[in-house]
């Protein structure tokens, strides 16, 4: 791999010496990467995540007696008032008990608690953030929070659909005119605006 331009009549035979090089270079490296194959077979990545540390992060900075960040946080975070959160969890959870009990994993550590994986799963939702951004802070793995939103998002399905989820009856459509005309929106019936 010495290349003296001087010597060489032209540029394209700098060229072509150059890239003869690299053409063995790849090969050579190619070679080895199989070799390396052929001896250790392919295992599955684990990558260390420090969940127990996140859920006592989580815990401290929400959900212990003295949290680090007041009410007003919490509501500005989560989007909803805390206790509206743990009720939340504590029905999601008596849902679907076999996924939000914090069980050992496969590399025999304890998984994500019900607090991480409900707090995933209401970030994604609150943020319509995709599932790899909870990982800096929950811990969770992409894969995971995907996991949790749809056991939450089915748990809330079962355990509030039919008393929230449900068509309009004729005192609810009564209650939410009289509130709209209160609110100086008489009639008002269809705009999702005018509806809080």
């Amino acid at each position: 791999m010495n290349y003296d331009l001087s010597s060489s009549s032209s540029g394209s035979e700098f060229f072509n010496s150059m890239n003869q090089d690299y053409i063995e270079w790849s090969q050579l490296v190619d070679a080895e990467q199989q070799n390396e194959e052929e001896i250790v077979p392919h295992t599955r990545k684990y990558v260390h995540r420090e969940r127990e540390e996140a859920y006592e992060t989580l815990f401290h900075d929400y959900f212990s007696n003295e949290p680090l960040y007041p009410e007003n946080i919490f509501h500005r975070t989560f989007r909803m008032d805390k206790h509206v959160f743990l009720r939340i969890v504590e029905g999601i959870t008596a849902e679907d008990d076999e996924f939000f009990t914090q069980n050992l994993d496969a590399t025999r550590r304890m998984s994500a608690s019900a607090l991480q994986k409900c707090t995933t799963a209401i970030r994604m939702l609150a943020y319509g953030s995709s599932s790899n951004t909870v990982d800096e802070y929950l811990k969770i793995a992409s894969s995971t929070a995907r996991e949790c939103l749809l056991h939450f998002v089915e748990g809330v399905v079962a355990r509030v659909g039919p008393e929230y989820l449900r068509k309009a009856n004729a005192n609810d459509i009564e209650r939410l005119l009289h509130d709209g005309e209160r609110h100086g929106f008489p009639g008002m019936m269809g705009s999702v605006d005018c509806m809080h």
